[in-house]
């Protein structure tokens, strides 16, 4: 089962689920790289709100996401951690430099929508 992206105005949104395995997530990371090179978006939304665990390999795709979302001009908010995720990551060494988080889709939503107007505080 491959992620769907949609994309609204100018941002890519992924929601990823608990099924989602390393083909999957590898899937995902091309699909992404693909549609922003395509459409130009510039920014990318991952949902992570319904992940209650993550394992080291997805940790890591997240932060190459992010990267070579970058690379392609994209800025990417990780939306929706739980804490337990958070913890994980930690515990795991994964430090996911330079990504942004938020709460919640839609505050992740409004901080793309920010960075897209020339507001972004980085």
């Amino acid at each position: 089962m491959s992620v769907p992206v949609i994309q609204v105005g100018s941002c890519l949104i992924a929601t990823l689920t608990e099924e989602i395995g390393d083909a999957e997530a590898l899937d995902l990371q091309e699909t992404l790289n693909s549609r922003i090179e395509k459409s130009s978006a510039t920014g990318v939304l991952l949902d992570i709100s319904v992940l209650e665990t993550i394992d080291s390999f997805l940790g890591r795709l997240l932060n190459e996401i992010t990267l070579g979302a970058r690379l392609l001009g994209a800025e990417t908010v990780v939306a929706g951690m739980r804490p337990a995720v958070a913890m994980t990551l930690v515990e795991l060494g994964l430090k996911l430099d330079g990504v942004r988080s938020t709460l919640d889709a839609e505050r992740g939503l409004a901080l793309l929508g920010q960075h897209l107007n020339g507001n972004s505080h980085t």
